[in-house]
């Protein structure tokens, strides 16, 4: 029903049936999915709660695509809206981020975070910071994993459905000292 980058961990919502696919394409269309990601980034945003609102454009590079922030009106541009909130973070050098997209754009949390200043670790596309050292134990990978996922169920009720850390983010966690249990501050964050 939606998709996640190729090296991104987590939930993915499959519909079994036609009727449950229509139902399902309509909810994310009217935005009533509720989407729950977590990243480590380089650095601590300031502020360490907001909301990135920018115009994401395709960039085509030899072989290689990626999302750029575009202007207003530009051609093929179209609107992003992500919040993240810190949820804790490690000798100022990284940061445990809970990302909640509005929108669902291609690349849009790695190439939001990438805006802010704080790419997400292991990002191969958006991670450009110069003489950045990745800190011994973690593992050059994506550290992004779709936590959460929270949609109305097509016949009554709520899908409600968590993903666990992937091995290489719960080595890092684990390295770090940050504890999966801790409230994820994001969850009751503005729709719009």
């Amino acid at each position: 029903m939606h998709r996640l980058d190729k090296d991104t961990a987590g939930c993915l919502l499959v519909a079994k049936t036609r009727f449950a696919a229509a139902a399902l394409a309509k909810n994310f269309r009217s935005r009533s999915a509720r989407k729950v990601y977590w990243a480590l980034v380089a650095g601590v945003p300031k502020p360490r709660q907001g909301r990135v609102s920018t115009y994401l454009a395709k960039e085509e590079v030899e072989r290689d695509s990626f999302m750029r922030v575009a202007q207003h009106g530009e051609e093929g541009a179209s609107h992003a809206v992500t919040y993240y909130a810190v949820v804790e973070t490690a000798a100022q050098q990284l940061a445990w981020l809970s990302l909640k997209p509005v929108t669902g754009r291609t690349h849009q949390l790695r190439a939001h975070c990438a805006h802010i200043g704080h790419p997400i670790v292991g990002d191969p596309k958006y991670f450009s910071i110069e003489n950045w050292h990745l800190p011994g134990g973690l593992q050059n990978k994506l550290h992004l994993l779709a936590r959460r996922i929270v949609i109305p169920h097509p016949r009554g009720g709520t899908i409600d459905a968590t993903a666990p850390l992937p091995p290489h983010m719960q080595q890092s966690w684990n390295l770090l000292g940050f504890d999966v249990e801790r409230y994820d501050p994001i969850v009751d964050a503005p729709e719009k």
